[in-house]
């Protein structure tokens, strides 16, 4: 279900890189569609529109309990996100806004806060300290949305790195040293360049650069170019896709954003060809 609101995205890069009337000529009924499904598919509740249950969310920790698993954090904050480039796209087209899917995007349910950080979902167990830490995506590839608060995710980014699928002792206070054991077995390639993105938004370059760089098996990259994951998965292209995101972002911004937000303010960044990110 987190891999609905993919194509809205995709178009909407396609739309900034190549031209409105590009985009819109190719790609409009699929923005559409997608959007027109994604609004079918939030249920309203006591506290807004809801997702599930049952789902399948990113972090696919919950197989037990996919029965139960509701309204994930990075899932509600993406689905507001797209809905609402869905409906520029309407206006776009010249066409009225779709009620709907304003009354939806504007109405997702909070995530839920635990302990002062996001959960991953809001049903038991809430979060599962393995695979994708998918909370932290909620405000990083997803760009800001009214439903993540950065002072949250700034602590669920602490949250995470001080004790996901590890054993560490990280000292925030000091610079850059830590002690730890980094293995992060459980999680995938796509994980590092995302909290990368997640530590930019949150004007955390050294954190952002950090991520890129964790010495763990699964933040490899071969000669060739390709993330290496396990012997039998040499070749994970959403660890390669991610790692172009994240730079681009790091050195590029977004709208309306810093210069180079990802690199700390002594480095100095070139690039050629990047576009801002939303």
């Amino acid at each position: 279900m987190w891999q609905q609101p993919h194509p809205i995205f995709l178009a909407e890069l396609v739309r900034r890189a190549a031209g409105t009337r590009h985009a819109l000529g190719r790609y409009a009924d699929l923005v559409l569609e997608t959007a027109a499904f994604m609004a079918a598919f939030a249920v309203e509740g006591p506290g807004g529109y809801g997702l599930g249950p049952p789902l399948v969310p990113a972090q696919e920790s919950y197989a037990a309990v996919r029965a139960r698993a509701a309204n994930p954090t990075f899932e509600l904050a993406y689905w507001s996100w797209a809905l609402e480039v869905a409906q520029r796209w309407r206006r776009l087209l010249g066409l009225a806004p779709e009620p709907r899917w304003a009354e939806v995007a504007a109405g997702m349910a909070r995530p839920l806060v635990r302990g002062g950080v996001y959960a991953a979902m809001a049903a038991p167990p809430y979060t599962v300290r393995d695979d994708h830490p998918s909370m932290l995506y909620a405000l990083g590839l997803v760009p800001p949305t009214r439903l993540i608060y950065a002072a949250t995710m700034r602590a669920t980014l602490h949250d995470a790195l001080s004790g996901w699928d590890w054993d560490s002792t990280w000292d925030w206070d000091s610079t850059w040293d830590w002690d730890s054991t980094w293995d992060w077995d459980s999680t995938w390639g796509w994980d590092y360049p995302a909290i990368a993105m997640t530590a930019t938004r949150l004007g955390d370059p050294r954190t952002a650069v950090e991520a890129l760089l964790m010495p763990t098996a699964k933040n490899t990259y071969l000669p060739n170019g390709h993330n290496f994951q396990t012997a039998a998965l040499p070749v994970y292209l959403p660890g390669n896709g991610g790692l172009l995101a994240a730079v681009a972002l790091m050195a590029r911004g977004w709208d309306a954003g810093p210069r180079t937000p990802g690199f700390p303010g002594t480095w100095h960044v070139r690039h050629e060809g990047l576009l801002p990110s939303p």
